[in-house]
């Protein structure tokens, strides 16, 4: 009998599907649905650093006033993490999935303590969305990097759930990475972010966001290195994130060493109920190749798994091309 249950950071998850931080997320219903629809678990739309800095001036805007300002950037902030812990309750209270929590942090500001509220609203995980953008010039980009280890380190000091941490791929070594989050006590890492890119309108000069949701194409770069740091890092627990837009997609993930994926893009074309669809792929994949669950083959196919790993590595795209000639 097919059993797709896995454990990541310490919680068990009746599928390894999780639906990431979104709009699919910010609400109850929808959370009951994406529970009923067979997802393991649940990452809630992200608390916003930026969204609520961003709000508090837009308010102050024009006070003379220190006060007001300083008043308007507290209830601001207030509101929304009590408006952030009632969805955290209300779910709890209608889902037997994991709820994770998500803060989206682009510094490291007071935002850690809010960690604790969120733990005693009854968040079963805490995922981390951390991106610095690494614009000046003369900063050492280890400067960078030890920017995301100390808020790692911090808030591990100021919550006892598990703490995942979602990257970006803009690193010079995502597998050092991994294994310097895993030596402070990161619990989980998914690979990976899809952050928002700027395009340009030619035709009025303004600026715009470029493509939103991910293809299936845009697999292939969390699968190369899922791959890789699964095979270096196995002591902690890694998601795959973008481009998961089939059952076939996580089994491939699975194969290469997640525990479990994250999606969203395809739930925004398909629908919620398509995770049924995605399960379905999965089991009969699973009972043609006779496996009982996602353990049965996690990590089959990652860099040390291979006879020949070089697959993983960037010198066989140019191989690949150079025997077309």
């Amino acid at each position: 009998m097919i059993d797709l249950s896995t454990t990541y950071a310490g919680l068990t998850l009746k599928s390894p599907v999780i639906v990431s931080s979104s709009g699919l997320t910010n609400s109850i219903e929808r959370i009951k649905k994406i529970a009923y629809a067979g997802a393991g678990a649940v990452v809630l739309k992200s608390l916003f650093e930026e969204q609520i800095m961003y709000e508090v001036s837009t308010l102050s805007a024009g006070s003379d006033y220190p006060e007001a300002e300083d008043y308007l950037r507290t209830y601001t902030r207030e509101n929304s993490l009590d408006s952030y812990l009632s969805i955290i309750r209300g779910a709890k209270d209608m889902v037997d999935i994991p709820i994770m929590a998500s803060i989206n942090c682009v510094k490291a500001t007071e935002w850690i303590d809010f960690t604790k509220q969120i733990e005693n609203a009854g968040a079963d995980a805490l995922e981390l969305n951390i991106y610095f953008l690494p614009l000046e010039k003369d900063k050492d980009p280890r400067e960078y990097e030890k920017m995301y280890l100390d808020l790692v380190s911090r808030v591990k000091e100021k919550t006892s759930l598990p703490v995942i941490v979602k990257l970006g791929i803009g690193f010079s070594n995502i597998t050092w990475m991994v294994n310097q989050l895993y030596l402070r006590g990161a619990a989980a890492v998914v690979l990976f972010n899809r952050f928002y890119t700027p395009d340009i309108n030619t035709t009025d000069f303004t600026f715009g966001s470029s493509e939103v949701l991910s293809s299936p194409a845009d697999l292939r770069n969390p699968l190369r290195w899922i791959g890789i740091v699964s095979s270096q890092v196995d002591k902690i627990d890694l998601a795959a994130s973008t481009g998961v837009h089939s059952g076939m997609a996580v089994i491939k993930q699975i194969l290469a060493g997640a525990t479990a994926v994250q999606v969203c893009s395809v739930l925004y074309r398909n629908g919620i109920d398509y995770i049924r669809d995605m399960i379905a792929e999965m089991k009969k994949w699973m009972e043609k190749n006779q496996y009982e669950t996602p353990g049965d083959f996690r990590g089959k196919m990652n860099y040390s798994s291979l006879e020949d790993p070089s697959v993983y590595e960037r010198s066989q795209f140019i191989k690949y091309f150079s025997q077309m000639h």
